[in-house]
């Protein structure tokens, strides 16, 4: 199952495990709800979203419906956890497991299986390799590179020639480990997280590669952590950091810009990465029904042409650090 026209909007699950703040059922079936509402039908998950508690309650919504496309990742296993903590990795609602990494092959596969299990839905349609290569996550090792190519892709292969899954893709953060995993394993899609944003476009060299290869991208965090929804307000995130000066005045200056067009940032922030040919799919995630309306409504908003050439125009002229030069 690739992604088409019909994709060109999907809905991150990450907020129905309670990241950083807890979500009840009726929050969730909400949320769902108003996704589906909307037209959404690409829904993508993951393990690590609350050991497991946002693929379960993502495959309880999509049990009795049909004309949904789902992805869900690999790379971390679960394991019992007799003593969890009550807020595990920033989710407040997240099943009693603990997290190990595991890109070998018997790992990913083990991590298909119990994803299936917890989703309860006979089909997964893509499959991403989640968090490889990511310094941030401890998996910028040569032992997890080795353990992915010189097993876990040959896991992925099995599974998609099997008919166990659809598609198989990268769930990153960073361009550099797109970069390095191209063209030394299959890889049909990339989920690619704050990189092809207003504020960080350095997606954009890799762009040729993803031609050459056949590879299209679907875009997560195109808010940059929150500041590009928010504005450069105090205590705005950057890149799931403490926004610097330099990135609070290079967002003021994007949202003088959209103001003179009479635009939300958040509305050109959602819009900017679908310009590309190569942006399969825009992810948005949120466990407010009111958040994810607004985002639908912001992400269809006219916008005129003179809007992206002037931001256009800003990014060349740009100092990166911050600022225009």
């Amino acid at each position: 199952m690739m992604l088409n026209e019909t994709h060109q909007l999907s809905f991150g699950c990450s907020g129905l495990a309670g990241l950083y703040q807890p979500v009840s059922d009726r929050d969730v079936e909400e949320v769902l709800n108003a996704a589906w509402d909307s037209g959404i039908r690409y829904f993508d998950t993951a393990p690590h979203y609350g050991n497991g508690a946002s693929e379960q309650r993502l495959g309880q919504f999509l049990r009795d419906k049909t004309g949904w496309t789902l992805s869900t990742k690999v790379g971390r296993v679960l394991r019992p956890d007799p003593n969890p903590p009550a807020i595990i990795n920033g989710f407040h609602n997240a099943l009693p497991f603990k997290q190990s990494f595991d890109f070998t092959y018997d790992g990913i596969m083990r991590s298909v299986e119990d994803s299936y299990q917890r989703l309860g839905l006979n089909r997964i349609d893509i499959l991403y390799v989640h968090d490889i290569g990511d310094p941030g996550a401890g998996t910028d090792t040569a032992q997890h590179r080795a353990d992915l190519l010189n097993g876990g892709a040959r896991a992925l292969e099995d599974l998609r020639s099997s008919g166990a899954i659809g598609a198989v893709g990268l769930g990153v953060n960073t361009v550099e480990i797109c970069e390095e995993l191209i063209g030394h394993m299959r890889i049909d899609l990339i989920l690619l997280a704050g990189r092809y944003t207003l504020l960080d476009r350095s997606a954009v060299r890799m762009f040729g590669l993803l031609q050459q290869h056949g590879i299209r991208l679907v875009m997560g965090g195109v808010f940059n952590s929150g500041i590009l929804a928010t504005g450069p307000v105090e205590g705005a995130h950057y890149d799931y950091a403490p926004a610097s000066p330099e990135i609070l005045k290079r967002t003021a200056a994007l949202q003088e810009i959209c103001a003179r067009y009479d635009t939300p940032l958040a509305a050109a922030a959602l819009q900017f990465p679908a310009r590309s040919d190569l942006v399969a799919s825009t992810l948005i995630g949120t466990s407010k029904a009111r958040s994810l309306t607004r985002n639908v409504a912001q992400f269809a908003q006219p916008l005129p042409a003179a809007l992206w050439a002037e931001l256009d125009a800003f990014d060349a002229g740009a100092d990166k650090t911050g600022g225009a030069s």
